[in-house]
Order: C-alpha cells, then structure tokens, then sequence
C-alpha cells in the first residue's frame, strides 16, 4: 500500500511537471532576443553577420534616411568638391521642413561642419534639405545621386524619395540589413562621423536678420549616455515608421552596428539595440593581422626590373564567434614564380590563405608595389655593360 501511495505522488508531481514546467521551459529556449520586428547586428570591419531577424524586409526609414544623406556629403568633402568652413545659404524650400530640425531661416548661413552636426546630432530636416541643395542645386537631384549610391553599395531593399525621411510615400522604403550596410559604409570609410554622432549636447549660433541667438542640440540617441561605447549613428521615428535606431559601439577594438527598425515605442528601440550589442561584445573575437613582416621580392623573366617588389593589399580580419584558438591560425604565402614582364603597379603577383585548425578562413591578395615594363635590346646592351664595369671596377 504504502508502495502504491508513493507511486501515486511521483505520477502526479510528473503530470503536475508536464503541465506547468515545460512549457516554460520551451518558452526559453525559443525566447527571441529582440521584441522589434526587424533588426541586424553586424560586426563593421568584416561585415559579418552576427544575429539577424526578418532583416531584408522593406520598412519605412524615417530620420534613418539621413545616413545616406551623410555619405554623401561626405564623399563630396573627400572628393574636394566640399569643405567643413563653406558656408551654406537656407533656401525657403529647406525652411520649410516639417518634423525634426533646428529651425534655420531663409537666407540664414552655416558651415558644412555645423550642418553635419545638425543633422546627425539633433536630426534636422532642414539642415538635411539645405546640404542636399547645395550639393546637387536640388533635392530631387541629390536624392537621385543617393539611389545610385545605394545600389553601388548592394543596397537590393532600398528606394529614397526624399533625403531625410520625412515623406510617407509608399516608394521611400529600406531594410534592417540596408541600413546596416550604409552604416558600414559610412563609419569605415568616413570615421570621422563619430565624432560628431557621439556628441551628447552642443550650441549653434543662428545669425539671422532678428538677430544672433543660441540653438541647443541635443543627441537623439540615447544610447550615447546608456550604453559604455556607444559612439553613433543615428535615430528615426515618424507615424508610420515607428522608432528605428541605427547604434554603433566600440570596445577593444571591435565595432559593432546594430540596426533595430519599426519597433513600438522608443524604449524596445533602445532596449533591442543594447540586446544585440550585448550578445556582439559577448561572444565576438576579431582576429587581426596587420602582415609587419616585409615580402620577399618577386624575380621577373624579360622586364627591365629582375625582380619587383610587393605587399599585401590589405591587412586580415576574421571575426569568430564560436569561442576558437586564433593560436591555432596558420597563414601559407603563395607568390607567382613564372611572372614575365611587363609587370604593372598593382598587378596581382600571390595570395595569403589564412587557416583555422586546417579549414580556410579567409585570403589576402599580394600586389605589385612597382611595375616593370618588357626589356628591349638597348636595355639588355645596358645590363651587359653594367655588369662589365662592376667587374673591372
């Protein structure tokens, strides 16, 4: 009886187990990280991605849209075409902008930089409508120039109508995974945004017609106070787009991008960006190889030039997020050993593969620092006389 009785506990603490426990239990494991229903993490120097979710989905951008407003602007300052001290005249169509801004009036001028700051700092759409006019003489011309941008960058997801987002237009529309690549873009080849993203408060100065007064910009992104390394990049919100949030953070050496877009409210925005930055900085280790170590140089049959010499065209990345040995890293260098001349600057002469516990991971191309053109019979006269004097000298 007794053994019956206890049976009959253990059965019932079994189905009691059954019906409340495990489906808790399954609850966690399929817990989702973010409750947004768009998002990417990726790591900014190799692009990886680390964790996404319904990332290639065509959203409404918002202010999000000015990233590649600045990539523009930006590629103008590097082409020379731009300069931080120009000064930029308000025209009343940038005036005019509704939403977001810093309240420039017509006729009212500013420096490219303080621009820059307005827009990324306290997203002003008048200061976004007032670059893009001075940069391509309209707005419907620089948004031009931003679609062709965007499709050099890959960008499948992506159509702008306007370059700052404000429009509701069914046509203006990305994606998580589109934003995280012109956020790449931008943080990488023009560094020194963060500068300016990363700054939490700063004062323009507005001289106008009325007058001189102060205007205080104030950082959209949150996260730049919250979250230890957070340097960037941008936010946006409008009715139909909901809260979108683009943020960059660094740490030991790592920079990782996380893109959140149409979440509910502005703190699943923030909350969902910091989750996905915490499992980044978690579990990511980046492997780099700066490649010092000088390159032997390569002998040429035919050419002016024996030999020519070479260098890696860039350093090696390789980011691990499954917790591996970089000790167990090897890297083979492969040269070309029947290069004939001519031989031009730039021209592929080998490969680095680099290998992990024996699976390759990635290569590096070799290149030919200094070219050499095809030796002709005044150069090979030359060469035997050379040679000739170095004997009897």
């Amino acid at each position: 009886m007794i053994y019956r009785a206890t049976a009959k506990i253990v059965v019932g603490i079994l189905l009691f187990c059954s019906l409340f426990l495990t489906p808790l239990t399954v609850k966690a494991e399929n817990e989702e990280l973010i409750t947004a229903p768009h998002g990417v993490l990726m790591e900014a120097s190799t692009g990886k991605i680390i964790y996404e979710k319904d990332m290639d989905t065509r959203v409404k951008p918002a202010s999000i849209t000015k990233i590649m407003t600045l990539i523009l602007i930006f590629d103008e300052l590097e082409k020379g075409n731009l300069h931080m001290e120009d000064e930029v005249v308000t025209s009343a169509y940038a005036k005019s902008m509704g939403g977001s801004q810093v309240f420039l009036e017509e006729g009212e001028k500013q420096t490219v930089e303080t621009l820059i700051k307005c827009i990324v700092i306290a997203s002003g759409n008048d200061a976004s409508a007032a670059m893009a006019e001075h940069i391509a003489g309209s707005e419907t011309e620089f948004v031009k120039r931003m679609n062709e941008r965007a499709k050099g960058l890959g960008m499948e997801n992506t159509n702008f109508e306007d370059c700052c987002g404000l429009t509701e237009s069914d046509n203006h529309y990305t994606s998580a995974h589109d934003v995280a690549i012109m956020s790449r873009e931008l943080i990488t080849r023009y560094p020194k945004i963060l500068e300016y993203s990363s700054v939490w408060m700063e004062n323009i100065t507005h001289v106008t017609q009325k007058g001189n007064s102060e205007f205080g910009l104030t950082n959209t992104n949150k996260l730049i106070r919250s979250y230890d390394g957070c340097v960037g990049l941008k936010t946006g919100s409008t009715s139909v787009a909901k809260y979108c949030v683009s943020a960059v953070a660094q740490r030991e050496g790592i920079t990782l991008i996380s893109v959140v877009m149409t979440a509910p409210d502005y703190k699943v925005r923030f909350k969902d960006a910091a989750a996905m930055l915490n499992l980044g900085f978690g579990s990511c280790k980046l492997y780099v190889d700066e490649q010092k170590e000088k390159l032997p140089q390569i002998p040429v049959e035919g050419g002016v030039l024996e030999k020519v010499p070479c260098a890696y065209e860039k350093e090696f990345r390789y980011l691990d997020t499954e917790g591996a040995s970089f000790e167990n890293i090897e890297k083979k260098i492969k040269l070309k050993k029947d290069l004939k001349a001519p031989v031009k600057k730039g021209d592929t002469v080998g490969t680095v593969n680099y290998y992990l516990d024996g699976k390759e991971i990635g290569s590096v191309k070799i290149l030919c620092t200094k070219g050499t053109k095809q030796a002709q019979y005044s150069d090979c006269v030359k060469k035997v006389w050379e040679s000739f004097l170095k004997k009897i000298g």
